[in-house]
């Protein structure tokens, strides 16, 4: 009997650069897009994919699923900047969904990755159910918040900063050009952050088309110490709607905002909260403990519209992993590790102080047993060894050893990643 072409094997494999197009239109056909591949965003992904990995699978010649990885750095607890495999664009045609055909691409790329040397992987899941099974767990949360500008308590009379700074306009190429010195000091004083490479800055200053939607220039603002340092930047858009009483309601929608000092944040929300005929503003993504209600007067005037998990992490090395983040306190710590890939598991005794931490395979008797995406979820501090304990998603095999592992693990300042990937 002949075999239907449905059933026929599927080709798994990087693409070729011909087949770019196919594999841009099976992207855009999973994030339910409109189904086309414009000449100019295959153009532009061939430029910005030149150092991805782009694979896909393939049923008779015509691509089914796609995923791309990529090299990333990923800001530790404490600063280190740890190697990671970044995946995005991972899709799979609802024509052939329960084939297996996800965890055959994850498999390889996490394979790889191990074997690269790379400490972790990264992504921002569309679903929360999907990447736990491959040992993803989620490390990070974003929030949104939505602010009442006329309720915040600002005086409209009073747009500048408080200090001795200035926020003024910039153009695409400043950004460009001051942008990316800005964000590495911002990346290394926060853990879950990425690293932006120059295809990022091009695609959001209308260089690269990369995305959905086509480009549309928004505005750019910069914000200056006294003595000239750039501090902090925005871009934001605007919309433009009117009441029947010809009263402004206007949206500004943040894209972005980065600040390595409070008053650089304060001085950018309090410019934003200050544009004529804004009556709202929409933040983006942000950390769920950033100061930005406590920079207003009326800190109620920002409501929280969004908050979910954000990046999610696979350990692939636990030893490394453990060792390149800092701890606030001193102590011992035996973990049993369950990797159902066979990537990271094992039984390992980290032994942390303020001034430096060790990570060994041990035959010592565990503290805890949990699965290498619980560990995931630990590793950046923003979750609680006893919530997870008490959920039953880790078990306790010495009585106390959550509390202690607690005290280890958790941290002051919360995670957060900026970007989506």
């Amino acid at each position: 009997m002949t075999r239907r072409a449905s059933q026929q094997p599927i080709d798994f494999r990087a693409i070729t650069d011909a087949e770019l197009p196919d594999w841009t239109r099976a992207v855009n056909t999973g994030f339910l897009r409109p189904p086309t591949a414009p000449d100019q965003m295959v153009a532009d992904r061939r430029i910005a994919f030149a150092d991805s990995r782009v694979s896909g699978a393939f049923d008779a010649g015509r691509c089914v699923a796609t995923f791309r990885s990529f090299d990333q750095e990923l800001t530790a607890v404490g600063g280190a900047p740890v190697p990671a495999d970044a995946i995005s664009n991972v899709t799979v045609a609802p024509t052939h969904r329960r084939r297996g055909i996800l965890t055959r691409l994850m498999a390889d790329d996490l394979t790889a990755a191990k074997e690269r040397g790379d400490v972790v992987a990264t992504l921002i899941a569309a679903e929360y159910r999907i990447y736990g099974r491959y040992g993803f767990g989620p490390a990070t949360t974003m929030t949104e918040w939505s602010i009442d500008v006329p309720r915040a308590g600002l005086d409209p009379n009073r747009s500048g900063p408080q200090d001795d700074g200035r926020i003024d306009f910039a153009d695409a190429e400043e950004i460009r050009r001051i942008g990316p010195e800005l964000h590495e000091r911002l990346r290394r004083a926060q853990p879950g952050a990425i690293d932006r490479d120059e295809h990022w800055w091009a695609a959001r200053t209308g260089q690269l088309w990369l995305h959905g939607s086509a480009y549309v220039e928004p505005f750019f603002v910069v914000y200056r110490a006294a003595d000239g340092v750039v501090e902090g930047m925005a871009s934001y858009r605007a919309d433009d709607e009117w009441s029947d009483a010809k009263q402004p309601l206007n949206t500004a929608t943040v894209n972005w905002l980065s600040a390595v000092t409070p008053a650089a944040e304060r001085a950018l929300w309090h410019y934003l909260c200050s544009i004529d005929w804004i009556t709202r503003v929409k933040t983006g993504w942000r950390s769920p403990d950033d100061l930005l209600p406590l920079h207003l007067p009326d800190p109620r005037a920002a409501r929280i519209i969004t908050q979910a998990d954000w990046l999610w992490v696979r350990i692939l090395d636990v030893v490394r992993a453990l060792e390149a983040r800092t701890y606030d306190a001193s102590g011992a710590l035996v973990l049993e590790v369950v990797d159902r890939s066979g990537l990271a598991g094992g039984r390992f005794l980290l032994d942390a102080t303020p001034d430096g931490a060790s990570c060994t395979p041990t035959t010592r008797g565990a503290d805890l047993t949990l699965d290498v995406a619980e560990l995931a979820t630990l590793w950046l501090g923003d979750e609680s060894v006893g919530r997870l304990a008490a959920l039953g998603r880790l078990r306790e095999e010495r009585a106390g050893a959550a509390r202690g592992a607690d005290a280890l693990l958790r941290t002051s300042g919360r995670p957060w990643c900026p970007d989506m990937f």
